[in-house]
């Protein structure tokens, strides 16, 4: 199938350089590799396109300046070499862009400023406004203050960069990386392996080809840059994995080549407001329901209902985000829950019309509002 790419209609563009193919097996940063990408973005800019560069290499940058001997191990010592490197990263960022003169804007990211609904739109607005000034945003979670990357496996940026795909509204999200894109298992050790060039539908089989590729991979590995694939192509935007080591692969790819791995993006494709609540907030709990209820919520289009709850676990207050879970233990949604888990308890299996005598005040008859859900 044809990749549907054409660089006269892509106008924003995320680009997303992981750790392994900006630094070398020592640690430190491979200059030459940066430098390469930063003339290729700067063409971009010069072609009148708007480019957002989601970097890691903060903690590289930190283990050359601070001249280490070692990686550092413990989440502190990460920690405080990426708070040594994040500025001397930026300053060869813009060093190297300002010759082609052009300007880039440091943005730390944590995930709480996504998780939250004011800072996420927040965080938008300042994104769109630094694009509107011709700057090139340069993003990285604050490993200084959160541990979500280093220590949770927020996936080496992945995770992050197709959520700032979504938060923008980009037409494209390039993830650059070491090897050429999604392959049918590790190349290393397999000869019959090899790459998949489209994909149209994250499947099962899709995910299990990631799992059998990781070992090659950055911390983040193929797993978590399938799971930002499933971000963005839910939110009607192209992905592409590729390798960043590959002579003019953005230019490349922008005019169609077929290199790398192309994912695309869906047609019916989530509204802002609905992104933000798949696939920006972390998950407070799970709601279990009942077949009907489930019937309701995917066939029909309804809200959830007291009446359709089973069990639930975790603590949240009104207005989390929470999972709701079918029968199977399937995941089937997510959404904005109208109760606390208190009071969940409480009315968990009861009618809506009895929800007043039973938490003493009026409320909501839905558990999750439809507006407020979104099926996985």
């Amino acid at each position: 199938m044809q990749r549907p790419i054409n660089s006269e209609y892509i106008k924003k563009i995320v680009i997303k350089v992981g750790t392994r193919l900006l630094t070398y097996k020592t640690g430190k940063l491979n200059l030459g590799i940066i430098e390469t990408l930063v003339r290729q973005m700067a063409d971009l800019k010069n072609q009148g396109k708007d480019v957002v560069l989601v970097s890691s290499g903060a903690v590289g940058a930190g283990i050359g300046k601070l001249g280490l001997k070692r990686k550092p191990v413990s989440t502190q010592e990460k920690q405080a070499v990426a708070a040594v490197g994040q500025g001397l990263l930026i300053q060869f960022y813009e060093k190297l862009f300002s010759e082609y003169g052009h300007i880039v804007a440091q943005v730390l990211l944590t995930r709480e400023d996504l998780d939250n609904r004011k800072r996420y739109i927040n965080s938008r607005n300042t994104l769109l406004h630094l694009l509107k000034f011709g700057a090139i945003p340069i993003i990285n979670e604050n490993d200084t203050i959160s541990t979500d990357e280093i220590e949770l496996g927020f996936g080496d940026n992945d995770r992050l960069s197709a959520l700032v795909a979504t938060l923008i509204d980009a037409d494209l999200l390039l993830i650059l990386t070491d090897i050429d894109g999604l392959y049918t298992a590790n190349p290393r050790y397999n000869p019959n392996a090899y790459c998949i060039s489209f994909v149209e539908e994250i499947t099962p089989e899709i995910k299990n080809f990631a799992g059998k590729t990781e070992e090659i991979l950055a911390k983040g590995g193929m797993i978590t840059k399938i799971e930002a694939a499933e971000i963005v192509m839910a939110s009607g935007i192209d992905m592409v994995i590729a390798n960043g080591r590959q002579e003019n692969i953005i230019k490349r790819i922008l005019e169609g080549e077929e290199t790398g791995t192309f994912f695309c993006s869906k047609q019916g494709h989530l509204r802002s407001r609905k992104r933000w609540i798949a696939f920006a907030q972390k998950s407070k709990g799970v709601i279990n329901i009942d077949h009907g209820a489930e019937l309701a919520l995917t066939e029909e289009g309804k809200s959830l209902l007291p009446a359709g709850v089973i069990s639930f676990e975790g603590t949240f207050s009104r207005g989390e985000m929470v999972s709701v879970y079918n029968p199977h233990g399937e995941e089937i949604a997510r959404g904005l829950v109208n109760y606390s888990a208190e009071e969940l308890r409480q009315i968990t299996g009861c009618k809506s019309d009895e929800i007043e005598s039973i938490l003493g005040y009026t409320g909501h008859k839905e558990v999750i509002h439809r507006d407020n859900l979104v099926l996985c």
